[in-house]
């Protein structure tokens, strides 16, 4: 698992360690493990050329420490200063001392286009907002030069704590990141900035309740419900699902598909698409009656294609008032009432996309897109319940008081190919069918977002369809659950 930790909090853990080592060791550790990365992105060091962006922080000194390393390994190094009375005054002797050499004012914008590689000193973790306008044009240079860029613990103009870019970043290839990944490594649009990520360990204590964190393989399959030698479809869970209308029984039939391909003991429907359902999945229970009176489940699926009718209002209200966890999307998440949300006593999981949240919260779509980190929090916050903010990184937070609602998780599996119609309603029949498993509401959410993200990046760089996805599901969780 990758575990994320505040900027206030690896502060915390750097100073401890620094008052137990000597001078300057924490700072050389991280040099040698930023020079090692840096040789690793290089066909040789010898004769290369290297361009430091040095700002006035820490993460100047590891670039000119780092700088000092490769050029005493034949590299042609050279510094740029950008504010040239704050730089680090070890680091550069340390540089100067190894061959190195500094930028006048009037040949940096050379150094760094004729780089091979830019390494990205300029703004440390604490940096808020975007680079400065000097700053920007180095950073600009450096692309148009197309030099690898590695940057130093994370892409200056980022906000490492929040994800959030607010004006000019850098844009690197590569992010060496040190103690801990920082929230913005993991969540865009920040993520997007930071290219391939590398930890490199320092020795920081860090507290076992992180701020964010991101499921792999093995996380994954150690949550994934499988049945055993006594269970039947109820103890393998059943979902019920109300979903689909006159207009869209499609997204009925996409439900259904991801409860089924998800691994769900049974799937109960109840809805006006019934015919579509049968027809493509005869093994679905149907009815046409209220939810309530479809048969027993062990959680609801509710709000794909649903419309917006008197019949979806009731039926909506109806799986509310049931005591079994609920998953709302799509239109069930516009004509929910937020107190009937709150008042419910077992688990409610909302999965809306940007502008759906972004209603939710009565604010801009734009705000939730730049601020994601702060949405789903504010979501889960709200309704009292799981959320699950879909976009180029989802993210869920759980409920208030629940367990793990510290952490935000961040799900590493997302593509841009599962931007397309239907896909969200696949989804949430997945993340239903983990519910009706008995997965709590952070981990259903957690566990379907994976897997729906791993479906569609095996189906591989080709136009994606949700039926594809959601039939690519049980190859997926085979080669996951082995």
């Amino acid at each position: 698992m990758r575990t994320a930790y505040s900027v206030e909090t690896v502060r915390a853990a750097e100073r401890a360690l620094m008052a137990q080592l000597p001078h300057g060791a924490l700072m050389q550790r991280a040099a040698a493990g930023l020079a090692a990365a840096c040789s690793g992105l290089l066909r040789r060091v010898y004769g290369a050329r290297i361009a430091l962006l040095v700002g006035s922080g820490d993460n100047g000194g590891d670039a000119l420490f780092a700088g000092a390393r490769l050029a005493r390994r034949g590299a042609g190094v050279t510094a740029v200063l950008l504010n040239p009375e704050r730089a680090h005054s070890e680091g550069l002797a340390a540089l100067l001392a190894a061959g190195g050499r500094v930028a006048s004012a009037e040949a940096a914008d050379r150094a760094v286009r004729g780089a091979d590689l830019v390494i990205d000193g300029i703004v440390g973790i604490g940096g808020k907002g975007g680079l400065r306008p000097d700053a920007a044009q180095l950073a600009r240079a450096a692309s148009d030069g197309g030099a690898v860029i590695i940057s130093v613990d994370l892409p200056s103009g980022v906000d490492a704590d929040t994800g959030e870019v607010r004006g000019t970043a850098v844009r690197a290839d590569a992010t060496v990141t040190f103690g801990s990944y920082k929230p913005g490594l993991l969540i865009d649009p920040a993520r997007e900035h930071a290219g391939a990520l590398r930890l490199v360990g320092i020795g920081l204590e860090l507290p076992s309740r992180p701020d964010a964190e991101a499921l792999q393989h093995a996380d994954v399959a150690a949550l994934l419900p499988r049945p055993e030698a006594e269970s039947d479809k109820y103890r393998r869970g059943v979902v019920g699902v109300v979903a689909g209308s006159a207009r869209y029984p499609g997204a009925a039939v996409l439900a259904v598909a991801g409860a089924l391909h998800g691994g769900a003991g049974a799937v109960r429907y109840a809805g006006p698409a019934a015919d579509a359902v049968i027809a493509r999945f005869p093994e679905t229970l149907v009815s046409s009656g209220p939810p309530s009176k479809a048969g027993r489940v062990q959680a609801w699926v509710v709000g794909p294609g649903l419309g917006d009718g008197t019949d979806a209002r009731q039926a909506l209200e109806d799986v509310l008032a049931s005591d079994v966890p609920v998953l709302v999307d799509a239109d069930g998440l516009r004509l929910m009432s937020p107190d009937a949300v709150r008042a419910r006593t077992a688990e409610t999981v909302l999965t809306p996309h940007a502008g759906e949240a972004a209603a939710l919260l009565g604010v801009s779509r734009e705000r939730v897109e730049g601020g994601r980190l702060a949405a789903v929090r504010a979501l889960a916050e709200r309704f009292g319940a799981t959320a699950l903010l879909k976009g180029s990184t989802t993210l869920i937070a759980a409920a208030p008081g629940s367990r793990g609602h510290h952490t935000v998780r961040v799900n590493p599996t997302g593509t841009p190919w599962l931007a397309t119609a239907g896909s969200g309603d696949v989804l949430s029949g997945l993340t239903g069918s983990l519910l009706a498993a008995g997965l709590s509401g952070r981990d259903a959410a957690s566990v379907g977002a994976y897997l729906h993200g791993l479906a569609a990046r095996e189906l591989g760089e080709a136009p994606v369809t949700a039926m594809g996805v959601a039939e690519e599901l049980r190859g997926v969780w085979r080669g996951v659950a082995r």
